[in-house]
């Protein structure tokens, strides 16, 4: 009877070795999705650098690419953490140019757009057509680099202005008893530039055009980053936003992969 039983103790083998193989590709394949369900959206991945700097051709528009390359990384930190509420907008503020460029710049993070380009004014103190000087000191008059929350609208001295809530200690987080805030004002205007060759000063408010005050400030408002950008070296070795920042350029591991 033993030679019968071999082909059956094959048969058996063979149906092992079948389902052994079937399990463990059933396997992999759960493991790899689940994998990927777990993995936070906002986590960076290895992709060609700067893809919506270049799509946007920011560089025609003058916007600094290390000013957007800053501005990516501490919205990408800001929107992981869960401080921004409205994470659909990046504004940045590029005070490595002069106040007679726009250089306002926000985008709509879903659709990857530019939908505002303007004008936008630095502190009194911080420098005439150039801001060179930066301060988080009450009564300085002069602009604040860093990150910022947008907060709540309201009507004050300055018309509908919109609250500003430094995220950086030591560098702007007295944005609020500074109330520093954005606003609108005559001042920030071609007409202006025409006549002084740069627009108005603040006492450190990024104040905007006063045509377009109530479009922007109705589009960022409510929990969005904003991004005050200025050619400071100080500033950047102090960020703790940006403490990887040179690392990360090194290495182009700031994509725009990581837009929800």
């Amino acid at each position: 009877m033993q030679p019968k039983a071999k082909p059956f103790i094959f048969l058996l083998a063979l149906i092992g070795c079948v389902t052994v193989v079937w399990g463990t590709t059933a396997f992999t394949g759960t493991s790899k999705s689940v994998t990927k369900a777990v993995t936070p959206v906002a986590d960076p991945k290895p992709a060609s650098k700067t893809i919506l700097y270049d799509s946007l051709r920011l560089d025609t528009l003058k916007l600094s690419r290390e000013a957007f390359l800053c501005a990516m990384q501490g919205y990408s930190s800001l929107q992981q953490s869960g401080e921004l509420r409205n994470s659909r907008y990046l504004t940045i503020a590029d005070f490595s140019l002069p106040s007679s460029q726009k250089r306002l710049f926000i985008i709509d993070m879903k659709t990857g757009k530019l939908i505002y380009n303007t004008y936008v004014s630095h502190g009194r103190n911080s420098g005439t057509d150039m801001a060179t000087h930066f301060s988080n000191r009450p009564e300085s008059n002069q602009s604040s680099l860093g990150f910022y929350v947008t907060g709540d609208t309201y009507r004050g001295s300055n018309g509908y202005s919109m609250k500003l809530t430094g995220m950086e200690e030591g560098i702007n987080d007295n944005a609020f008893i500074r109330n520093i805030v954005m606003h609108g004002s005559a001042y920030v205007s071609e007409k202006v530039i025409a006549m002084k060759g740069y627009v108005g000063r603040s006492l450190g408010c990024p104040a905007i055009p006063a045509v377009l005050t109530k479009a922007i400030i109705n589009t960022i408002k409510n929990g969005s980053c904003m991004f005050i950008y200025g050619n400071d070296q100080r500033y950047l070795a102090q960020s703790r936003i940006l403490m990887q920042m040179r690392t990360l350029m090194a290495t182009d591991s700031i994509t725009t992969d990581t837009i929800s």
